[in-house]
């Protein structure tokens, strides 16, 4: 499906007359697009230019409605495609900017908010059939009081995670097998393969993947959409048993009743998406169609906080873990942020739950993502960890960078 991906991103900075203060977001693309998605932020962006930075993160639920209420944007979308990305690049700096205006990383200054302002920052529109404002602060008060003791076990334990570094389709067997072993020693306790390719391939890719991680090592396989529903339903059914504990996007994104009838077929098999689940009423559908088992949030597809909390309480209230995709160009920065909230303030719990990690590009921010032994350890700096080094942005900005001989 992403056969020739060159991981990009438009990168949002929102500078003050503050000494030291900006705000860092971006979203995530894989190459071409990217500048649409650039011009799109500007458009957005243009709405918060001299405005007060208290009163701007003093109002972010405000500043949301208002950005979303842009008429005109709106046609682009509705809510999906390059203007929501746009969105969710432009608000993830917003958020950026009010967690270092307030000395926290984002996590902390989301679980500080009593659950009365944390309801009033987010989108409940068209969710009202499933969930209520009233309802989500009912939820969010129930765990409020124990909200200290989870983060300091994530204190001292971290957060499980998985890895996706061994099963890119295009290794050798061998190189299958010399990760695989490696993640084992490593401490991973969960490790995801691509398929969809080639179903011969796939078994035998499987079979070496099963040998050496053993039984104790969940295996997980993501098809990136290549299958429509029967042929997802077939594949699954001989990939099944190897023992996955889910098949991750097994057809069209959209296709609500599609992932509902492959659940059905392949169970106990988990199925798994959301990476490209367009917004909040997608979400909605596919927990109130029983589609998925789990729930894959992404900090840069939905336009940031204020859009992932209400999708976190649904997906709570419907008993489905979330487990949030990342990779990419600081995908793993901004969403381990979400899954502490997720866990500290909305489910608390981490039962089916497990945080992806691609040891990739993690280099270029200032507070990347710190993994041990197979567990995000709790970022501690103020922000939503989206900074990246100026000389990364000069080298490689497009078309101007360094590396394109700008």
């Amino acid at each position: 499906m992403n056969p020739d991906g060159d991981y990009s991103a438009a990168y949002v900075v929102l500078g003050t007359d503050v000494e030291g203060l900006a705000g860092y977001g971006l979203t995530f693309t894989i190459g071409r697009g990217n500048d649409l998605c650039v011009a799109a932020a500007r458009q957005i962006g243009a709405r918060v230019a001299g405005r007060d930075v208290d009163a701007l993160v003093g109002d972010l639920g405000g500043l949301y409605r208002e950005i979303m209420a842009d008429s005109q944007m709106r046609w682009l979308g509705p809510e999906k495609g390059v203007v929501h990305l746009a969105a969710a690049g432009v608000l993830n700096a917003v958020w950026d900017l009010a967690a270092r205006r307030a000395g926290k990383p984002l996590w902390r200054l989301v679980a500080d908010m009593s659950p009365a302002e944390l309801v009033a920052s987010c989108d409940f529109r068209y969710l009202s059939d499933v969930l209520t404002p009233a309802e989500a602060v009912g939820m969010l008060e129930r765990l409020a009081p124990t909200r200290k003791e989870r983060i300091a076990e994530l204190e001292r334990v971290g957060y499980p995670a998985y890895t996706t570094s061994p099963g890119w389709l295009g290794y050798d067997d061998d190189k299958l097998r010399r990760l695989c072993r490696q993640a084992v020693a490593d401490g991973w306790g969960h490790v995801k393969l691509k398929v969809g390719a080639s179903l011969d391939d796939d078994v035998r890719r499987l079979a070496i993947a099963r040998h050496e991680l053993g039984d104790r090592v969940a295996l997980m396989i993501d098809a990136n959409q290549v299958w429509d529903v029967p042929e997802a339903i077939e594949w699954v059914g001989r990939l099944a048993r190897f023992g996955p504990l889910w098949i991750e996007e097994p057809t069209s994104p959209d296709d609500v009743l599609g992932h509902a009838a492959i659940r059905a077929a392949v169970a106990p098999v988990g199925v798994a998406t959301g990476e490209h689940a367009h917004n909040r009423v997608m979400f909605k559908q596919f927990l109130q169609a029983g589609a998925i088992d789990f729930c894959q949030i992404d900090a840069c597809r939905l336009a940031s906080v204020n859009e992932i909390v209400p999708v976190l309480l649904m997906a709570a209230k419907f008993g489905v873990p979330v487990c949030p995709h990342a990779g990419g160009v600081g995908l793993c920065e901004l969403v381990q942020h979400m899954a502490v909230v997720d866990y500290v303030c909305v489910s608390g719990s981490l039962d089916g739950r497990v945080l992806e990690y691609v040891d990739h590009l993690h280099e270029h921010f200032t507070d990347p993502v710190r993994v041990e032994g197979g567990r995000y350890l709790l970022p501690g700096r103020p922000g939503y960890s989206a900074r990246m080094h100026p000389e990364s942005v000069n080298t490689y900005r497009y078309p101007d960078g360094h590396h394109w001989g700008g």
